[in-house]
């Protein structure tokens, strides 16, 4: 399976080291859970029998949502500052 990605990948000219088990992050947490898929549907998916393994993909997802909020933060900040600054 992971040679098939890997031809997919070079096909794409995608240069970083693709795996069925980053595929699977992937659909996880940018194709499930990010659109609102509930975790309990996500897990039942993937195929785990307890729904804390397929918690950690969420705490991947909440440390994510932490560090985009914070460009966000910083974003305001400048503007505000550039605000200031014509004042």
């Amino acid at each position: 399976m992971n040679a098939y990605i890997k031809e997919i990948a070079d096909l794409c000219g995608i240069s970083k080291n693709l795996t069925f088990h980053l595929a699977r992050q992937t659909f996880a947490t940018t194709v499930t859970l990010s659109n609102g898929v509930p975790i309990e549907t996500v897990s039942k998916m993937l195929g785990h029998k307890s729904l804390k393994t397929t918690q950690h993909y969420a705490k991947i997802l909440d440390l994510k949502v932490s560090a985009d909020m914070q460009l966000l933060r910083e974003k305001f900040q400048q503007k505000i500052h550039n605000k200031d600054a014509m004042i």
